[in-house]
């Protein structure tokens, strides 16, 4: 932390989940630490903002310094940079709490606090937190729970689900919150869950927002470049990726990895486990189409980029967040680039997996979930992988659901 500098806290989470009253006992309890609050709020009115007022002895604008009517994590972007600084300029506080709104997404406001401008140069995030309710959780990831959407900021909808995981994901300090209202066996289900969601963050379990502030302030938790990489699917692709030095030289093999590393030994108990799976060949468009189309609901998470025949040009992403899946283009595939554009890239990365025929092309897919059935799993792609026949035939001939090009987006299983 630079000396001299505020503290930040960033507090996320869903609507409903338990944010303002984690908050307003944080304000209650922290009676020798001079918290500054920011709240951001989706309504013309912040009603968090008015439910904090008075808990703080920070006046600002007569109470709690807010912003309505848009999301800190996007179009608000300048207001936040501008109402952080004037906080600091005009008032002396121990550390400020920012509290997003419930469809903010936590990584976008993070990187402000620590990009090179006149916000970082006053700031450090110190941790970044999320609260998820315990009584939510099934609406969200029980098995034949429905896709609900919220609004984004550009106008469009994103199932909920997505938004959910995102803040799980990107955190140094995870709140169960609302502990009371579900029983003891499920609670520790969800929280096996939660583990192999983020397997890095420090998990508390709560009741109506009571946490002891010393958990969550001033705790020097956040790393960026560690909180981007904590997710469980890219722990687990990570762990694969250390093991792919071979491929290199086999770009007609195909196989599966069902790894089980330290950290999820408790999920076992529960049923809870990865399954991570790589090809070198390319997939059959048609049978990996239905293969996304019939996988079991238990699966909680799924990612991963993967090569389908036919589509040689772009790399394309798969995303499960609960009953909410979606595949679309995440950029180029380096070998399709310009040769030039080629040997910069892979100068510029070392020990980056390479095939002498097919360049970067391959597929790895990490599916996190309970009671997962790896067999099948596994079963099922392989069947989804070309045969030799396949290879020589023409690839276009293939009927293709997937996009083509970026912005393309297909909604897989509605």
């Amino acid at each position: 932390m630079n000396q001299g500098s505020i503290p930040v806290t960033i507090l996320s989470g869903n609507l409903g989940a338990g944010k303002t009253t984690t908050l307003n006992h944080l304000l209650r309890e922290s009676d020798d630490m001079d918290i500054a609050v920011l709240v951001n709020d989706m309504g013309e009115i912040n009603i968090d903002a008015e439910l904090l007022q008075g808990g703080t002895e920070l006046v600002a604008d007569e109470g709690v310094a807010e912003l309505s009517n848009g999301c800190i994590c996007c179009e608000l972007q300048d207001d936040l940079r501008t109402e952080v600084t004037r906080l600091a300029r005009e008032w002396e506080f121990d550390t400020l709490v920012v509290e997003s709104s419930g469809i903010s997404e936590p990584a976008p406001i993070a990187r402000l606090f620590t990009t090179e401008s006149r916000v970082a140069a006053r700031y450090d995030v110190d941790t970044t937190v999320t609260v998820v309710s315990a009584r939510q959780f099934d609406e969200f990831f029980a098995d034949g729970a429905p896709v609900e959407r919220t609004e984004t900021e550009d106008g469009d909808t994103r199932p909920l689900s997505d938004l959910v995981i995102e803040q799980i994901e990107f955190c140094d300090v995870l709140l169960l919150n609302k502990c009371d209202l579900v029983d003891a066996d499920r609670l520790d289900e969800i929280e096996a869950t939660l583990r192999a969601l983020q397997p890095r963050a420090e998990l508390i379990r709560t009741e109506h927002g009571r946490v002891s502030p010393d958990r969550i302030l001033d705790r020097g938790l956040f790393d960026l470049g560690d909180v981007t990489d904590s997710a469980g699917w890219k722990r687990a692709m990570d762990h694969e990726e250390k093991h792919d030095h071979d491929e290199s030289h086999h770009h007609n093999h195909h196989h599966s990895d069902h790894h089980q590393s330290d950290h999820r030994h408790p999920q076992e108990a529960y049923g809870i486990s990865s399954v991570s799976y790589r090809a070198t060949r390319p997939l059959h468009p048609g049978r990996l189409h239905d293969f996304f189309e019939s996988l079991p609901s238990g699966i909680v998470r799924a990612k991963g980029t993967f090569w389908v025949a036919g589509r040689d040009d772009v790399k394309l992403e798969y995303g499960q967040a609960g009953a909410a899946a979606r595949v679309e283009v995440a950029g180029p595939w380096i070998a399709s680039l310009p040769e030039i554009d080629q040997d910069l890239y892979r100068s510029n990365r070392s020990a980056t997996y390479w095939d002498e025929e097919w360049g970067d092309r391959r597929t790895q897919l990490v599916f996190i979930g309970s009671d997962v059935d790896e067999a099948a799993i596994t079963a099922a792609l392989d069947d989804c992988v070309l045969t030799d026949a396949e290879m020589d035939e023409d690839w276009d001939t293939f009927d293709n659901p997937f996009p083509e090009d970026e912005g393309g987006l297909l909604i897989v299983g509605e």
